[in-house]
């Protein structure tokens, strides 16, 4: 846990929010004329692993997944047949 004064974590607050979120620093204690004030934490974890291809291999597209896209343009356009 590490404490700065007021004026010093005015003066590098961009550097306490960088070491809190990216965990070098778990807390830290902001004081005032001496006394802790306030503590800067970082918010709840983000979900961790990759989102990217979480489905890759659970399904098949078809190939006609495209078919209708003529009719869908038609429709958002207001046109009618």
């Amino acid at each position: 846990m590490t404490t700065y004064n007021v004026l010093e974590a005015k003066s590098n607050l961009s550097k306490l929010i960088d070491a809190v979120e990216s965990g070098r620093e778990s807390e830290i204690v902001i004081a005032r004329k001496g006394k802790p004030a306030a503590r800067l934490v970082p918010l709840a974890a983000k979900a961790s692993g990759d989102r990217i291809g979480i489905a890759k291999g659970k399904f098949t597209v078809p190939a006609s997944l495209d078919g209708g896209n003529d009719i869908v343009a038609r429709l958002f356009l207001g046109e009618t047949d």
